[in-house]
Order: structure tokens, then sequence, then C-alpha cells
């Protein structure tokens, strides 16, 4: 068994507005992202499914072309390779989960992430 304390995760400064934290087990990664009013992420894809849970704060998403805003309390599950983008519409915390576990951020390919 592992036991992990998100206060001893490192914080990842992906670029001005965007920090991430990870934990990757055998099967998932999960994330803590913070995304400042206005940051977001481009479009991208991935083979992964993806939870995306939001905590606090509220979210454009747009999933396959189809725009939704999620706040506080509410998830969207995001299906293996669909394109789809994210803006903070204000200072925003999700934790998102993905299967299989995110071996291209595990490789350091998330180049994606590090723009604005």
């Amino acid at each position: 068994m592992t036991t992990y304390n998100w206060s001893d995760v490192p914080v990842e400064q992906m670029n001005a507005l965007v920090t991430r934290q990870v934990i990757h087990s055998a099967q998932i990664t999960i994330a803590i992202l913070s995304i400042a009013k206005g940051g977001s992420v481009p479009t991208h894809h991935h083979v992964n499914e993806q939870v995306m849970n939001v905590f606090s704060g509220r979210l454009k998403v747009v999933l396959d072309g189809v725009e939704t805003v999620l706040q506080g309390g509410q998830t969207l599950i995001v299906p293996p390779s669909v394109p789809h983008s994210v803006e903070a519409l204000e200072d925003t915390v999700a934790v998102d989960v993905f299967n299989p576990i995110r071996e291209d951020w595990i490789r350091g390919d998330d180049s994606y992430l590090r723009q604005k």
C-alpha cells in the first residue's frame, strides 16, 4: 500500500497561469490542476479516458466542438481521443483522473500544457 500526502507532491509550474501536481499508479494518473482566471489548456487529445472534477471555480470546456461551463462540484467525462480544451473563467482547482496512466506526461511530452 502506498500513501501520498498532496502537500508533499511537487507543484509543477506549467505556464504563468497553470500549476499541476501528479501521482501515477500502475493503472491511473491523478492530477490536481490549479488554473488562474484566464489560464487555459489548448485543444488536445489523448488515448486516455479522463474524469474532470471541478472542485472550485469555473471552467469553459470545449469537448469535440461543444462548449459547456463546469463549476465547483461538477464532473465531466472526456472519452479517449476526443479533442478538448479548457479556459478558466475564474480561479479554478480541478482534479483529473486518467486511465490508463499518462505515459506522455511521464515522458515529458506535455508541451501543450506549457503554453498560456
